[in-house]
């Protein structure tokens, strides 16, 4: 890829880097946008996250810049690392500047924080992960919009390839999140992994252990928001990473066959769920759960000579997995995991809908389990129909459509989704004098039945009079008063 020389100075015809070339002048500072920016220019994909290495300090250049901008800016410093940081806003652009001094680094084995010297911008390059976040451009006047490549990062760009600057062994032996990064970008920009770079991974993989959870789920995520999701985890696989940062992932890999009867593999079943979510939703979570949504199958698998190959509950045992696995990853434990949850243990509920007669009692108990969430549970069946049987796929979309219809007609009818039962426990123990026990609950739980059952509607006046007969079928009369 030959650099577009106009495309890098429209780009750069902006007042915020005339500025900061300008203050770079004036300090005598060689300076540089340099990373992600630049490669996003090439890829044209916005990006508002620039980085801005130079000669020398690095703050002193933010805190001058800052000077000049004035209010509109905000200066934050990190002096620990020789970085600063200024917030910009300019009506309605928001841009936030990291400034960096150009700096060589070295690590010890048991740690990925370096021991930094300042350096050249050679230097400086020679410390980035990959070639194609290498490239830097000048914002000096006498050499405005000059590219530095020493690595030949247009060449990778224009070939879709992540490879590193220097020995892939070093590089990712001295920084190992750099493995989870590469197959971050690779997933990202559909790119592909330099097969000795790919290698050095494998061999490095164990080296994973020392990155923080917190560092390794935020490349998840983002290998998670992107297009086709299930690249990033196939190459996670094939690196021998998985397996040492999600077990029960990796897991749900492999075939196996009794009697000359075998299974799907789970696995890459899983990824193409995942990838028929993201086709049809942004929501993360709801991506989250068609990752999970069979996790529950290596413990549940059973060979019965009659029935074959079975998963019984793996639904509900999948369920139960999620908290234990959002706690060690450091996901969320809140109403995502929460939501998540749900949404697996649900998951066959649709679907043997689908396979059987349509009731308005089974539509409703769903609806009524389901609540807000019936929408993303019903992506998450029809995405989980990955069969290569066109027919067999055709009539499972078609039931699901007949379910979808039955639950736009029920809740139009009986405002099922989220019911809140029109008989309070109060009014049940102020009816029959009773304290709070057990034979209120059951009131509360038959006249839930019967409502979800189509027995009685979901009215006061109904339910009380329903109250009144369960209550004297239990030996229990109203309280005079």
């Amino acid at each position: 890829m030959q650099a577009d020389n106009q495309l890098i100075l429209d780009h750069l015809d902006q007042p915020i880097f005339r500025l900061i070339g300008e203050v770079a002048d004036a300090m005598n500072r060689p300076c540089f946008v340099i990373g992600g920016y630049v490669r996003d220019i090439f890829l044209h994909r916005p990006s508002k996250d620039i980085d801005i290495v130079t000669l020398g300090s690095g703050i002193e250049l933010a805190e001058a810049l800052a000077a000049r901008l004035g209010k509109r800016a905000h200066l934050s410093t990190f002096r620990n690392f020789g970085t600063a940081q200024v917030k910009y806003n300019r009506r309605d652009e928001h841009l936030e500047i990291e400034f960096v001094g150009a700096r060589k680094e070295s690590y010890s084995h048991d740690s990925r924080k370096p021991v930094v010297e300042d350096g050249t911008l050679q230097d400086d390059q020679n410390r980035r992960d990959f070639t194609i976040n290498a490239l830097a451009l000048c914002l000096n006047h006498d050499r405005w919009g000059e590219l530095v490549d020493p690595f030949g990062g247009m060449a990778d760009l224009e070939r879709g390839i992540i490879r590193t600057p220097l020995d892939p062994d070093v590089t990712f032996s001295d920084d190992p999140l750099r493995m989870m990064r590469a197959i971050r970008f690779a997933t990202q920009l559909n790119f592909q992994i330099e097969p000795e770079t790919f290698a050095a991974i494998e061999r490095n993989c164990s080296r994973i252990e020392i990155i923080s959870k917190e560092r390794i789920i935020d490349e998840l995520g983002k290998i998670m928001r992107s297009d086709i999701p299930s690249k990033g985890f196939i190459l996670l696989d094939e690196c021998k990473l998985l397996p040492l940062i999600f077990p029960e992932l990796s897991a749900l890999k492999g075939v196996e066959t009794v009697e000359g009867r075998g299974h799907k593999d789970n696995f890459y079943h899983t990824l193409a769920v995942l990838d028929n979510v993201a086709l049809r939703s942004q929501n993360e979570w709801l991506r989250w759960a068609a990752l999970l949504h069979d996790i529950g199958k290596p413990r549940t698998k059973r060979y019965d000579a009659r029935l074959g190959w079975t998963f019984h509950n793996h639904n509900y045992v999948g369920e139960k997995m999620i908290p234990g696995i959002f706690r060690r990853m450091k996901l969320p434990l809140n109403d995502k995991m929460k939501y998540v949850q749900k949404l697996v243990g649900l998951h066959m509920r649709p679907i043997v809908l689908a396979e059987e007669v349509v009731t308005d009692s089974a539509v409703r108990r769903l609806l009524f389990d389901a609540g807000d969430d019936i929408d993303d549970l019903m992506i998450l069946c029809e995405s989980d129909i990955t069969s290569k049987n066109r027919e067999k796929v055709k009539r499972f979309l078609d039931n699901f459509e007949l379910v979808r219809t039955k639950l736009r007609e029920i809740e139009e009818k009986d405002s099922i989704r989220n019911m809140k039962l029109p008989i309070r426990g109060e009014e049940i123990m102020e009816t029959f004098g009773l304290p709070p026990s057990r034979p209120v609950g059951e009131i509360l739980s038959a006249i839930k039945e019967a409502i979800l059952d189509g027995k009685i509607p979901n009215e006061h006046e109904p339910a009380r009079q329903f109250m009144l007969e369960t209550a004297a079928a239990m030996g229990l009369q109203p309280v005079a008063k």
